[in-house]
C-alpha cells in the first residue's frame, strides 16, 4: 500500500503544470491568440479560460496529425509534453471574453 501511494505522489508530481512557466512560453503565440489568449481576430481561437484539458489535448492533436494546421504544427514542433501542460495551464487561468457573435 505504501509503496503504491508513493508511485502515484512521485508521477503526478512529474505531470505538475507550471502556468508561471507557461506564460513565458506563450510569448510566440501572442501573434495569433492574443496577449492575454483572447484573439481578436475570429479565425483564431481564444485561448484564455478554456478548460486546461481541452488546451492540452488540442496541442497533443495538433503533434500527432489528428488536427491539421500546418502553422500549428511549425509552432509546437519543438515544444516538450510538459510544455504543453504548462501552457494549457496558463491559458486555462486566463479570464476569456464572451462572443459577441450571435
Amino acid at each position: 500500500m505504501l509503496v503504491a501511494t508513493s508511485l502515484s505522489v512521485s508521477s503526478g508530481a512529474l505531470l505538475a503544470q507550471d502556468a508561471k512557466r507557461g506564460a513565458e512560453i506563450s510569448k510566440p503565440c501572442a501573434a495569433c491568440h492574443g496577449d492575454d489568449g483572447n484573439s481578436i481576430a475570429p479565425t483564431f481561437p481564444r485561448l484564455a479560460g478554456q478548460h486546461e484539458d481541452y488546451l492540452l489535448h488540442s496541442l497533443r492533436s495538433y503533434r500527432n496529425g489528428g488536427r491539421k494546421n500546418a502553422i500549428m504544427t511549425a509552432q509546437i514542433a519543438n515544444l516538450s509534453d510538459q510544455d504543453f501542460r504548462d501552457l494549457s495551464s496558463h491559458y486555462a487561468r486566463l479570464k476569456g471574453q464572451l462572443s459577441t457573435m450571435r
